[in-house]
């Protein structure tokens, strides 16, 4: 099985802004055309502080500015990048998170109310069309999470990032229906290509996602799911077959349930 090759820290990976300090500018039409499966949109929609990128030359700051703009488009509204290119966003270095960084996560995603993730198995083979033979971190620590061991419910999974405009659009009807879920369908998050899971908490936090969040630093995923970028959702059968894929943001918290009621029959 593939497993994520990097521990999940609070180190500075790389330059990537905030994401309260994006300004994406994104049109429907542009997410449109990312589709790679279903028939939703989505579009950018908060404001934020301008980059500025100054005069003189830097061929350092020029790379890292056209990698984040590069990630952005790519995530966010662009045509899939093929499996064998280079993760967006390349660490810095492959130091081992110190005691402090990684209690200072578990801190937060205490503080935040964030679930633990589910226990799976990690003797499961992948079901055909299903969910890849995959393991992912916690995101701020926990158990790791065989994304072909999670058998038995009806599962909702969101794909998302903190650097990503239609994530953050989407994120009060992912809350909403998570809040007054009733039924059997179980909700995980996978933040996704995000170097600063500090960030990423903050986010899950501020969204009041209180269901467990896993993580791909290293967008294994990209490959695996054929993910161009995020947000897409993923409805999984309770024998780990995919459903349906939505690309995209969703735009009410009732398509979110009127998905699951159609492709897994269950009523969230």
């Amino acid at each position: 099985m593939m497993r994520a090759a990097r521990p999940i820290t609070d180190r500075q990976l790389s330059k990537s802004p905030h994401w309260s300090e994006i300004r994406p500018q994104l049109g429907a039409e542009e997410v449109e055309n990312s589709a790679l499966v279903g028939n939703s949109t989505s579009r950018g929609g908060f404001n934020g502080r301008k980059v500025r990128i100054g005069r003189k030359f830097d061929r350092g700051r020029l790379v890292a500015a056209v990698a984040i703009a590069a990630l952005l488009l790519t995530g966010c509204g662009s045509p899939a990048a093929p499996a064998e290119s280079a993760p967006p966003m390349a660490p810095e270095s492959e130091v081992a998170p110190s005691p402090e960084s990684t209690a200072g996560l578990a801190i937060m995603k205490k503080k935040a109310g964030i679930a633990e993730c589910p226990k799976s198995d990690p003797n499961v083979p992948p079901a055909r069309s299903g969910l890849p033979d995959v393991v992912l971190p916690c995101l701020g620590g926990g158990r790791e999470v065989h994304l072909a061991g999670l058998r038995g419910k009806p599962m909702m999974i969101n794909v998302w990032a903190q650097w990503c405009g239609p994530c953050r659009e989407e994120a009060p009807y992912l809350a909403d229906v998570a809040t007054t879920n009733k039924s059997d369908l179980m909700i995980l998050g996978i933040d996704h290509a995000d170097p600063q899971p500090a960030l990423a908490i903050e986010f899950a936090q501020l969204s009041t996602w209180k269901y467990p969040q896993l993580a791909d630093p290293d967008v294994v995923l990209r490959a695996a799911l054929q993910i161009s970028g995020p947000p897409q959702t993923f409805f999984v059968r309770p024998d780990g077959t995919i459903a349906y894929r939505h690309a995209g943001s969703f735009k009410s918290a009732d398509e979110i349930r009127d998905a699951a009621r159609k492709y897994l029959g269950v009523s969230p």
